[in-house]
């Protein structure tokens, strides 16, 4: 039963990031923690192993097709993974600590995909100066570990503007994610120790991920698209509603 539960979080994450191009991380690790009650550490850390063979796939489809700025990736890249391993390192060392503002922060990421919903008929705003790409992919890197997911909805969100090549943005975003992803994980296993307990989990979610992206593809094509960002994203509120509220009674 156990197996088949991770199976289903695995593919219900990869229906709704294949369906909104975004929230697979988010979902996942607020559904492993509200669902399957694991350990919000844990759960972070499985959600990040579990994202390397996606984000590794993705980044080398994004290269083939040469959809990423070098510049941009580098400024993308290296203070991502700073930032990734600064979160997972705090994370893994007070998680029961942060784990409030976890719970905080994933409310914010719900409404931000609430609010994506609406925005996709209309004018998208970002920040596109020099100075401001640095801390911003920090901080994504940061909060991407801490909350299992947001990268993608950090980076992207902010630096997309009009004038901008956003094919290349949304590149360089998704293949220094793999990087990103990569080094939070190896910090979660220098922290953490011994985690090959949790592969099968990982193996039950990267399984449901691979039944899920064929079938999320094809129906993205119909589906009412701000419909299901209000869903998600009140899904998202309300579990992380429920689990702040039990931290801080």
């Amino acid at each position: 039963m156990t197996v088949l539960l991770y199976f289903i979080i695995g593919f219900a994450a990869q229906m709704i990031d294949g369906a909104l191009g975004m929230a697979y991380g988010v979902t996942s690790r607020t559904l492993l923690q509200s669902v399957a009650k694991v350990p919000p550490v844990t759960a972070s850390a499985i959600v990040h192993f579990s994202e390397i063979p996606a984000t590794c796939v993705s980044g080398f489809s994004h290269i083939r097709y040469k959809n990423y700025n070098l510049k941009l990736l580098y400024k993308l890249a290296i203070p991502g993974v700073i930032g990734g391993a600064t979160g997972a390192f705090f994370l893994s060392s007070y998680g029961e600590t942060l784990e409030p503002f976890v719970c905080a922060y994933l409310i914010v990421m719900g409404v931000r995909i609430v609010a994506e919903g609406f925005s996709r008929q209309g004018t998208r705003f970002g920040l596109s100066g020099k100075l401001v790409v640095y801390p911003i992919a920090f901080a994504g890197g940061f909060l991407d570990a801490v909350g299992g997911g947001g990268w993608g909805p950090v980076l992207v969100s902010s630096l997309l503007a009009k004038g901008e090549d956003n094919k290349k943005i949304i590149g360089s975003v998704n293949i220094s994610e793999f990087f990103v992803t990569a080094f939070e994980a190896m910090v979660f296993v220098a922290t953490l120790g011994n985690l090959s307990s949790y592969l099968k989990t990982v193996g039950c979610l990267v399984a449901g991920n691979v039944v899920a992206a064929p079938i999320a593809a094809k129906l993205c094509l119909g589906i009412n698209e701000k419909f299901l960002f209000l869903l998600v994203g009140g899904l998202i509120i309300a579990l992380n509603v429920y689990n702040f509220i039990g931290y801080v009674m």
